[in-house]
C-alpha cells in the first residue's frame, strides 16, 4: 500500500473537514451525498458522449449497432476526460492522471452505460426513433434517470471501500 498517497489524502481530508461531506479512507461508510456527487459527475460525461454519439450516428445514417458503439465509446471518453482534466490540473503527470481516471470511473461508467442502453434497447420503438421524436429523448433521458438511481449505490459502496471516486479525492 502506498502510504504517501493515504497520508496526502488524510491531510486533504483535514483541510476540507468543513465541507460537511464524509470523505472515505477505504474504511467505514461513504456518505450518500458523496455518492450522488460522483454519480452526477459520471452522468454528465456519459450524457455528453452518448448524445453526441447518437447525433453523429444519426447524421451519418449509421445503423443502430454502429451508433450505439460510437455513443458508448464517446460516453467513456467524456466520462474519463472530466476526471482526467481535474487531476491533471491538480499537478499529476498524464500517465498517473490516466490511471486515476480509469480507477475512478470505469465501473461507474460501465454500470451507467449498461443500464441506460438496456433501457433504450428495451423501450419499444426507441432504437428506430429519430432525434426529432419525443420517444427518442424520453427513452434516453429515462434511461439516464434509471442508470443514476442504480449507479449511485454502486458508487457509494465503492467509495466506502476506497475505490471508484474515492481515489480522486486525494487530488482535489
Amino acid at each position: 500500500m502506498d502510504h504517501t498517497a493515504h497520508h496526502h489524502h488524510s491531510a486533504h481530508h483535514a483541510e476540507h473537514a468543513g465541507h460537511g461531506e464524509g470523505h472515505a479512507h477505504g474504511h467505514g461508510p461513504a456518505s450518500w451525498g458523496m455518492a450522488v456527487k460522483a454519480t452526477l459527475h459520471c452522468l454528465t460525461g456519459c450524457a455528453i458522449g452518448e448524445i453526441l454519439g447518437m447525433v453523429i450516428g444519426t447524421a451519418l445514417m449509421w445503423g443502430n449497432v454502429q451508433t450505439m458503439v460510437l455513443a458508448i465509446g464517446l460516453a467513456f471518453l467524456f466520462g474519463y476526460s472530466f476526471t482526467l482534466f481535474a487531476v491533471l490540473r491538480a499537478g499529476l503527470d498524464f500517465k498517473s492522471a490516466l490511471k486515476v481516471a480509469l480507477a475512478a470511473d470505469t465501473v461507474s461508467i460501465a454500470v451507467m452505460e449498461l443500464v441506460d442502453n438496456a433501457i433504450i434497447a428495451l423501450t419499444p420503438g426507441a432504437m428506430d426513433a429519430h432525434l426529432s421524436e419525443g420517444l427518442f429523448w424520453y427513452a434516453l433521458l429515462g434511461g439516464f434517470a434509471v442508470a443514476f438511481v442504480i449507479t449511485t449505490p454502486v458508487n457509494k459502496w465503492m467509495i466506502g471501500r476506497g475505490k471508484g471516486h474515492a481515489v480522486v479525492h486525494a487530488y482535489h
